[in-house]
């Protein structure tokens, strides 16, 4: 109970430090939380949900490489920037990210690893992108999809001791695994 009054309150603040931001700006997409439950732990991520068409247009728009260059930041969804919230300490490719909130971004590449950041900046919107608080950044999984995802994805999936963060759109998934430290 303790723990999930704790989860309720910093989820709350977060919230709290994020609405006179997104106040000033209009959302152009979709916006989802979801929740993982997972061994002695509950990871939280907020995110913008961009459709490949352009917004009041039929326009069909090239992910990677186009909309999302490489090599350059990326808000890793639309409008305000990504939050992931955990209870717990995690171990994901191989960095420590200690229990509290941060702003996500990635970094994709064509070629070699693309990455995914962890920033203690929170409160902004997705752009620019604030590079001068990382954390950490990890290496991430490329995987080609068979079926494109016409909409920007993210998702944990549980595996034994941790789960695996994905994010999907267009042609390609990105993933990496994580563990909970005790």
């Amino acid at each position: 109970m303790k723990t999930l009054l704790s989860t309720v309150a910093l989820t709350a603040l977060v919230i709290t430090a994020v609405l006179p931001v997104s106040a000033q700006e209009r959302r152009l997409s979709p916006h989802e939380t979801f929740s993982a439950r997972l061994p002695g732990d509950r990871v939280t991520v907020t995110y913008g949900r961009p459709y490949t068409v352009k917004p009041g247009t039929t326009e069909v728009r090239k992910i990677w490489g186009g909309l999302v260059p490489w090599g350059e930041p990326w808000r890793l969804g639309a409008d305000e920037a990504t939050l992931l919230i955990t209870q717990k300490p995690l171990d994901i490719g191989g960095a420590t990210i200690p229990a509290g909130a941060y702003t996500l971004y990635m970094v994709p590449q064509e070629n070699g690893p693309s990455q995914l950041a962890f920033s203690t900046a929170l409160g902004g919107w997705g752009i620019p992108v604030d590079t001068k608080h990382d954390l950490a950044r990890v290496n991430l999984t490329k995987t080609d999809l068979d079926t494109p995802v016409n909409q920007f994805t993210m998702a944990i999936t549980k595996n034994p001791g941790g789960g695996v963060l994905k994010m999907s759109w267009e042609n390609a998934e990105f993933s990496v695994p994580f563990t909970i430290q005790k």
